[in-house]
């Protein structure tokens, strides 16, 4: 027989954005607790609402399996008499063992009791099961409320414990468990009686609660569609926000609200995202793309007094939209180039400016930027002045109000003073991506600017020593430099990204001596970025080694040369990767100079230059087309002549001078593979 077991928390609302991490780890630590209680289970639920975290267990067993023990005891020598008789000792450690002397075994130089411990039953260890569930929860803050030490993520109200039909008593935070939980805070004022596990659901289901969550968000999903499509528009998809509303409600009813059509005059995003970000209310657009005076948004109840809900979400929306109007108006009482002289009151960073100069900065960023990436008179032109006015938003009201809108108010008043359409759109594209998943500039100048924003960020904030720690990261430089290297693999543009490491510094203040090490600094955290994008593709550890194991300079290219080394099975190379491996090792630490062919003495010399002459027109040929892989028939040619030479030629001979030109050799024909990666490191 099985019984299915049911543990559920009752607190005061939790914040959503912790609920879909908390759902995983109680998963986890539900399952990792039943197993170390030695319980065979079935499938392991977890449900969440803004009130509640519940373990559903089905087809637990009644009881817990034996559990075999082997336990060590004295030496045998110890163990028994000359006639083979038992000791005290050996009598001694099976009466603690509770076995009889007999039944001792002997292996290796110890006698050993055979224990088998017996099961008990479920509804004995379950308390401590189950307190061990709700102690193991880890919350990025906790707190401890009256006079209670444990510490939980909001006060715990009640507890529901069940092992079939049977209560499972236990008690925490002074809270003793039983079967009553609580339903919808205002639709269900009595207490709510779970009969069994099995009932819980449909229980809560009658007392105003969809405990499941998905079933939840499939709720609010459907609804909202069904409202946007009777007003005749559509939503946006926006997962972040379904997912915030659904673990801000136990019991979802859609509905709408009307927006005052004068306030559609307003750009766009001033009225998406107060209503979106600060409201939680999703836009409604027509087929094309136009906003409609509609808004829709979701009850924590039921459709009683609806209209009343209505209404009072309009008048907040409204004084929200009327904020957004007033900055708006008064922004544009002169033009976003005149807002750029209010950057001077801004500062920038500590000992590093104003906003004023950050944006003097990326002008003269851009421009280096633009050059190297061969931009054309007109595209650095563009580029000149969109770093121009980059800024200059962040001293308007409307992006002081509402920081969310930075760069996108930048487009927005851009376009209404005639600017063209990609320099404004460059304004928008600076600060891509936000966050994670988040879009990338598709236009050379919003990429330009963009990577020109974030270096300048990255060399102010190490110049000042504020390197981010595994804890810290203030400045958001790791998102930044994620978002640098993903803008150039996205883009497929091939450029030395410490070029713009060292523009970067040189327009800042600090000694050179700080720069540089800065410099070193940057370089390093561009490689650990690499590292942690290139596991996330599950590119092997040791291919990422391999072709990070060199400066980082071509960004796109090192992505590349991972991704055929990957693709290309080099690590079934073996011969090859041996000889590589021969040459590094021989040559390492030593540095290359000018071969002198003219000082081979043995063929075996010779038939390596000969060989490397030939493979390197093939490889360097496909190096630059970045097409690696096609190098490898080309770099096979050279397994034998390595071996050759390394077998029948003294590399360190007296004479320094065939030496130093023997050991250049191997380093140049080293570097062949080099350019590729470092195949010494392939596991």
């Amino acid at each position: 027989m099985t019984k299915d077991l049911l543990l559920e928390i009752g607190t005061e609302e939790m914040p959503a954005n912790i609920l879909p991490g908390t759902i995983a780890q109680l998963q986890e630590l539900a399952e990792a607790k039943l197993k170390e209680a030695r319980l065979s289970f079935g499938k392991v639920t977890i449900y969440a609402t803004p009130r509640r975290l519940a373990v559903l267990v089905a087809d637990a067993a009644e009881k817990q399996a034996d559990e075999q023990v082997k336990k060590r005891g004295p030496s045998i020598q110890a163990a028994y008499d000359a006639d083979g008789n038992p000791t005290r000792a050996a009598q001694g450690f099976a009466r603690g063992a509770h076995i009889d002397p007999a039944d001792l075994v002997k292996e290796g130089n110890y006698v050993w009791a055979e224990i088998v411990n017996e099961g008990k039953p479920v509804a004995e260890i379950l308390p401590q099961v189950f307190t061990d569930m709700i102690l193991g929860l880890s919350f990025p803050k906790s707190m401890h409320w009256g006079s209670q030490e444990l510490r939980f993520i909001r006060p715990i109200r009640w507890i529901v414990a069940l092992c079939g039909t049977d209560v499972v008593p236990m008690e925490l935070a002074g809270v003793k468990s039983g079967r009553k939980s609580r339903g919808h805070r205002f639709l269900c004022k009595d207490d709510v009686e779970i009969a069994s596990p099995a009932e819980y659901k449909e229980t809560m289901r009658k007392a105003s609660v969809i405990v499941d969550q998905d079933e939840r968000r499939a709720m609010i999903k459907k609804g909202l569609l069904e409202v946007a499509a009777k007003l005749g528009g559509e939503i946006w998809p926006n997962p972040g926000l379904l997912e915030e509303i659904n673990f801000i409600v136990e019991y979802p009813t859609p509905l709408y609200g009307r927006i005052d059509e004068s306030f559609l005059s307003l750009p766009a995003p001033a009225i998406v995202t107060p209503m979106r970000d600060h409201q939680r209310y999703y836009p409604v657009h027509a087929k094309d793309d136009s906003l409609m005076p509609y808004f829709l948004t979701v009850r924590n109840g039921g459709t009683k007094a609806l209209e009343n809900v209505q209404i009072g979400n309009e008048r907040v929306l409204r004084a929200r939209l009327d904020d957004a109007k007033f900055f708006f108006d008064n922004d544009r009482k002169k033009s976003l180039e005149a807002h750029r002289e209010d950057l001077k009151r801004i500062n920038y960073q500590e000992d590093m400016g104003s906003l004023y100069d950050k944006a003097g900065r990326l002008q003269t960023l851009a421009a280096a930027i633009g050059a190297d990436w061969g931009f054309t008179a007109e595209e650095l032109a563009d580029a000149d002045r969109a770093a121009y006015l980059s800024k200059s938003d962040l001293a308007t009201g409307m992006v002081t109000e509402f920081t969310e809108l930075q760069g996108e108010m930048g487009k927005e008043y851009a376009l209404l003073d005639g600017e063209k359409a990609n320099v404004a759109q460059a304004l928008f594209e600076q600060y891509m991506p936000r966050f994670a998943g988040d879009i990338l500039p598709k236009q050379a100048i919003g990429r330009a600017l963009s990577i020109a924003d974030k270096l300048d960020n990255l060399a102010a904030t190490f110049l000042r020593g504020l390197i981010p720690t595994g804890s810290q990261d203030p400045f958001a430089l790791r998102r930044q430099t994620i978002g640098a290297v993903s803008i150039l693999a996205d883009g497929k543009i091939h450029w030395d990204v410490r070029r713009g490491i060292a523009k970067a510094l040189e327009l800042l203040p600090g000694t050179d001596e700080a720069k540089q090490t800065a410099a070193g600094q940057i370089e390093e955290f561009f490689r650990q970025r690499i590292r942690a994008i290139l596991l996330a593709q599950d590119v092997d550890y040791d291919i990422i080694d391999a072709v990070l194991s060199g400066p980082v300079d071509d960004v796109y290219a090192i992505f590349l040369r991972a991704e055929s080394m990957k693709a290309s099975a080099v690590k079934d190379e073996a011969d090859l990767r041996q000889a590589v491996t021969r040459l590094a090792n021989i040559t390492k630490g030593k540095e290359a100079a000018a071969v002198q062919p003219v000082l081979f003495a043995d063929d075996a010399e010779k038939n390596l230059w000969a060989a490397y002459e030939t493979a390197s027109v093939e490889a360097k040929k496909a190096y630059d087309a970045c097409d690696y892989a096609a190098a490898l028939p080309a770099l096979r040619t050279l397994t034998q002549p390595i071996n050759d030479y390394l077998d029948k030629v003294m590399v360190m001979v007296d004479d320094e001078v065939v030496k130093a030109n023997r050991i250049s050799t191997l380093l140049t024909v080293l570097d062949l593979f080099n350019t590729w990666g470092d195949f010494s490191k392939l596991a």
